[in-house]
């Protein structure tokens, strides 16, 4: 400092009494070159860094021009900002000014610098565990990280809400978000590691044969077929080919092999279960197989365990050689089977069970037509309406309609279930409590707003998969008004086309089923085995396809608000549908296999 007031006063040449600007021995005076400042010396030792950049250079050139050696007010400036700091923030790195504004614990790790001071080992100590810290946490989350960056698309329940991850692509009618699509693959196909042929063994050597009735309509039909097929896994038997039943509802006479193939079935699953075609010819008693209570089972609970065919039914199958299983609708659980008889099961649903080749065929000719209904390639839409008079029957709710209607519904009920209408009192609480619990089928009314509030236009293309509505025209008036482009599978083929398939009520079951598995949206309006069956192989089939599965609960509750406008009408349904889609869903506790495959029969793509 003493240094730089002596510099900063005026400067007077010593008078030598007119010397002459030569030396003294007549040489001439060299000028003296001027230095910097002992301030700036110590400022350009210590950050050698800058004074190798191009900014230094500059900086250093900038002094030199304003005078040097401190003259300048910039250099004043800055040397009253050093003269703030301590002597230990002259840091050899950073500037005084950058650790001036930096918070104060970390400007103290970054201004320890100077050697001399006692506790700069320890700082820099402190400083390096920190940084290791911070790398080895970092390379814990890498896996995590890399994880998350990678982890398929899956739905996940919070609570009743499903929630799914975020898509990058803007939201379609007629397709699921492109990761859903490519997240997940189907694996349950023949030569799978979790069944294999080479532990099946011969015939003769097997439990013995089992044998069922499949009861029902053509889906609770399937489902009992994979069942049978899979219990006979579970046992070791031989399953004899099942025999659909008469069903009091449906009326039809259809045998196995007059809806599937039953050589495909058979050799698909050779090594998987030994299957014949009938039962033995040396079993003489066949009339006995579900008459005699020597030979049938019937005190197998619903939804049993793997376990409890093991403990109870096969010592006596082994016993008797061949007996039947009846009742055996629903008569095997999920998830307390083991992973590989629920991947057989899918096995036998989306890969064995194929429908006649015929049948194949017309639904082929069918979609397609759906999809040139325009004159151009178009996508379609199939509606499987569940409203028909039995269905609404059964459903003990209570619909819009005359008085002379409700009076031939409540006859009606009496007659089919008259143990569950007694005198018909309590009927109208339950069916205010079954509307709010989304129990009750949805009207073709009621379809045809949530469609449009979703966003399908007027002009889209139906399939509509339905027996006699009840209420005939004047209940399907509203669907057809808001959708005009209504068509069934009578309109779409001729009479002799449809002649061939109307021998077994069935054939027209598979007919609509094929159709709805082709079409690009699939819309049920409640449950039942034919609309899980839909959505679950639609989801086996890649996730792509969308099912819708309206929220009825909450579209009771809107459609019983008089004061919802038809904007926020809209809103309610397009947030409450986005995740009900058929979207890929992580399963749970007693999940429906049929309706949700993902967990025991799809793999990471």
């Amino acid at each position: 400092r003493e240094r730089e007031r002596e510099r900063e006063k005026p400067h007077t040449r010593p008078s030598h009494g007119g010397a002459s600007p030569l030396g003294v021995h007549g040489r001439p005076r060299r000028r003296r070159r001027r230095r910097g400042s002992p301030v700036k010396r110590d400022a350009a030792a210590s950050t050698p860094f800058l004074s190798a950049s191009p900014l230094g250079s500059a900086a250093a050139a900038a002094d030199d021009d304003d005078g040097g050696g401190g003259g300048g007010g910039r250099d004043r400036d800055r040397d009253r900002d050093r003269d703030k700091l301590p002597h230990h923030y002259h840091h050899r790195f950073f500037s005084p000014h950058f650790l001036l504004h930096l918070p104060p614990p970390l400007r103290s790790l970054l201004s320890l610098e100077d050697p001399r001071s006692p506790s700069a080992p320890h700082s820099y100590r402190i400083l390096l565990a920190i940084l290791a810290l911070l790398l080895f946490a970092g390379v814990l989350a890498l896996p995590s990280l890399w994880s998350h960056l990678n982890a398929p698309y899956l739905c996940r329940k919070d609570g009743i809400t499903l929630r799914c991850p975020r898509a990058k692509e803007p939201p379609s009618l007629w397709e699921n978000p492109y990761a859903a699509t490519t997240s997940w693959k189907p694996c349950a196909e023949r030569h799978d590691n979790g069944v294999s042929g080479k532990y099946l063994p011969p015939e003769n050597e097997t439990s013995g044969y089992i044998f069922i009735h499949a009861e029902g309509g053509l889906n609770q039909q399937r489902i009992a077929i994979c069942n049978a097929v899979a219990v006979a896994k579970i046992m070791n038997a031989t399953l004899i080919l099942p025999v659909l039943k008469q069903d009091q509802i449906w009326k039809d006479q259809t045998k196995f092999e007059d809806i599937f193939d039953v050589d495909h079935f058979i050799d698909y699953l050779k090594d998987d279960v030994h299957i014949v075609r009938d039962i033995p010819d040396w079993f003489t008693e066949k009339t006995e197989l579900f008459t005699s209570i020597r030979r049938t089972v019937k005190n197998i609970p619903k939804y049993a365990p793997a376990q409890f065919y093991i403990d109870n039914v096969l010592p006596r199958i082994k016993e008797k050689k061949i007996m039947a299983l009846k009742p055996f609708v629903d008569r095997l659980g999920y998830d307390n089977v083991p992973t590989e008889i629920n991947r057989l099961r899918c096995r036998v649903n989306y890969h064995a069970l194929k429908f006649l080749p015929e049948i194949e065929e017309m639904a082929d000719k069918l979609a397609a037509r759906m999809r040139n209904r325009t004159g151009s390639l178009n996508p379609y839409m199939a509606l499987h309406l569940r409203f028909e008079k039995g269905m609404v029957g059964l459903s003990f709710c209570d619909f819009v309609g005359t008085r002379e209607e409700k009076a031939m519904m409540a006859a009606y009920r009496q007659k089919e279930w008259p143990r569950r209408y007694k005198n018909g009192s309590h009927l109208w609480q339950l069916a205010l409590q079954k509307r709010k619990e989304g129990r009750c089928p949805l009207e073709p009314g009621e379809v045809a707003v949530i469609l449009r509030a979703m966003g399908y236009p007027k002009e889209t293309q139906i399939y509509v998969a339905s027996g006699q509505v009840y209420g005939g025209k004047n209940r399907m008036a509203p669907l057809r008004n808001m959708f005009p482009n209504l068509l069934t599978k009578e309109e779409l083929a001729s009479k002799e086309e449809m002649d061939h398939f109307r021998k077994h009520v069935t054939s027209l079951a598979a007919l609509d089923f094929l159709v709805c598995l082709k079409s690009d949206v699939f819309v049920m309006t409640h449950g039942g085995n034919f609309a899980k069956l839909i959505i679950g192989a639609r989801r086996y089939m890649g996730h792509r396809l969308k099912s819708i599965k309206p929220d009825k609960g909450l579209m009771s509750k809107s459609f019983g608000d008089p004061y919802m406008g038809w904007a926020a009408f809209v809103e309610d349904v397009v947030i409450t549908h986005q995740t009900r889609t058929g979207l890929p869903e992580e399963t749970f506790p007693n999940y429906d296999l049929w309706e949700n495959p993902l967990t025991p029969c799809m793999c990471r793509a």
